[in-house]
C-alpha cells in the first residue's frame, strides 16, 4: 500500500527550482536581463568612440548578435529620451551616416561650448597648430586622413580644435560614416583674413616638394583649399 502523503510530497515543486529547465536543470536567461547587459556594454563603447559606429561594428565590440544590439540601442534611445521612467538626459544616442554615437542635445550646445571655452588654454600647442594647418589646406578631411598625414594619433587634438570653435564637423561619409572636418569663420577672424583663398601658398614651404611625389605635390596642397 502506497503512502499518499509521500506521493504528494514527491510531486511538490521547490520554488527555488522554478526557474530551471525541465530536465537539464540549467537556469533560463530572461530576455530583459540579456538586453540590459548588452546595453551596459554598449554604453561603455559609445562613451569613447569618436566616429558613428554601425550595428555590425558595435555587435563585434560587445560580442553580441546584431538583433540583440539593435534591441539594446532602441532601449537606450528610449531611456535617454525619457520615454521609460527617468528624465530626459542631457545627451542623446543618435544615428548619423549609418552609425550610432552619443551627442549633446542641441538645446545644450551653447552651455557646453561656453564651459569648454572657459576651460581652454589661451594658446594652441604645436601639435594643434600643425593639425589645424592640415585641415585648413586639405578640407574636407577625415580624422584618419589627418592622422595619416601627420603620422601620429590626432584624436585629442581634433577634440581641442572643435572645442575651441576653430574646426567643425561638416558631414559624415555616406559609406564609412567617418566625419569630415573643416575650418570655421572663427579661424578666419583669428588669422585676420576674409577667406581661405588668402592663406599663403604652402608649396614653397614644403621641403623637397619637387622630389616627393613630383613637382605637382606642393601645388596639390594649394589647390586643396579651393575644392
Amino acid at each position: 500500500m502506497t503512502d499518499d502523503s509521500d506521493t504528494s510530497a514527491s510531486r511538490a515543486v521547490d520554488p527555488a527550482d522554478a526557474s530551471k529547465g525541465p530536465a537539464t536543470g540549467k537556469a533560463s536567461v530572461a530576455a530583459p536581463v540579456q538586453t540590459a547587459d548588452v546595453a551596459r556594454r554598449l554604453e561603455a563603447i559609445l562613451l569613447i568612440v569618436e566616429e558613428p559606429q554601425s550595428l555590425v561594428s558595435l555587435a563585434a565590440a560587445v560580442n553580441a548578435p546584431v538583433p540583440a544590439v539593435r534591441q539594446a540601442i532602441e532601449s537606450l534611445v528610449d531611456d535617454y529620451d525619457g520615454k521609460v521612467a527617468g528624465p530626459v538626459r542631457g545627451f542623446e544616442l543618435r544615428e548619423v551616416g549609418g552609425g550610432w554615437r552619443l551627442y549633446v542635445r542641441e538645446e545644450l550646445d551653447d552651455l557646453v561650448s561656453e564651459f569648454v571655452g572657459g576651460q581652454a588654454p589661451s594658446r594652441l600647442s604645436q601639435a594643434a597648430l600643425e593639425t589645424l594647418a592640415v585641415i585648413a589646406y586639405k578640407q574636407p578631411v577625415t580624422r584618419s586622413q589627418v592622422a595619416s598625414i601627420r603620422a601620429v594619433n590626432v584624436d585629442s587634438v581634433i577634440r581641442t580644435l572643435v572645442a575651441r570653435g576653430l574646426i567643425t564637423e561638416l558631414y559624415a561619409d555616406a559609406e564609412t560614416g567617418a566625419i569630415n572636418y573643416g575650418t570655421t569663420d572663427a579661424l578666419l577672424v583669428h588669422l585676420g583674413i576674409n577667406s581661405l583663398d588668402e592663406l599663403p601658398h604652402i608649396s614653397p614651404l614644403l621641403d623637397g616638394a619637387d622630389e616627393v611625389g613630383g613637382a605637382g605635390n606642393g601645388s596639390a596642397w594649394d589647390e586643396g583649399i579651393r575644392r
